[in-house]
């Protein structure tokens, strides 16, 4: 396990981006390099549709999107909906969508109970079984420079990010069968 944190000088990267040639594949041409070394590269996205995400979606072979339990983010899943859908026309034909993953779910609000029922409607293939909880754990650790499951390891939000983790983990080998299946049924 390799993890690269960013620092302050990744603010500055997307200006030195927008004058490149070829600006949405440089981190394609990064990690070509080293694609073989490893099983999964997670890269964590900022919200924004910028061009450092935009390199992350043109090289991804799937997309994660997690998104908060709360109304105005129901718009903005559409929204990268349609983006995720313009990347696969333009740049990345092979980027699908893993999944969409429901987080600071509150059990107590009406309102996420409505956001997981709205989601489950309109997108109830993509929505991944595991929900993220509010957690006053999950909101402390960043502050103490380390990951949940460091800082609070048998928390209920840590419990839910190993789930998260295995769930992932399932659904990959899921997908690499089913391709190494239509993959031998095409030579057949």
């Amino acid at each position: 396990l390799k993890v690269v944190p960013s620092n302050v000088d990744l603010a500055g990267a997307e200006i030195e981006l927008v004058s490149r040639e070829h600006r949405e594949k440089v981190l394609c041409n990064v990690l070509n390099g080293v694609n073989e070394e490893y099983e999964f590269v997670v890269i964590d996205c900022p919200p924004s549709l910028g061009l450092l995400t935009l390199n992350a979606l043109a090289v991804s072979q799937s997309v994660l999107i997690p998104m908060q339990c709360e109304y105005y983010a129901l718009q903005g899943l559409s929204h990268l909906l349609k983006t995720l859908k313009r990347v696969r026309k333009s740049i990345n034909p092979d980027l699908r969508v893993e999944g969409i993953l429901l987080t600071m779910y509150d059990s107590r609000t009406l309102l996420a109970g409505q956001v997981e029922s709205q989601v489950k409607k309109y997108f109830g293939e993509f929505l991944m079984k595991t929900i993220i909880p509010r957690n006053i754990r999950l909101s402390e650790a960043p502050s103490h420079g380390k990951p949940i499951v460091l800082y609070a390891s048998h928390s209920k939000g840590s419990d839910s990010y190993v789930e998260l983790a295995q769930e992932v983990i399932q659904r990959t080998r899921s997908e690499t069968a089913k391709q190494e299946k239509q993959s031998i049924e095409g030579v057949a």
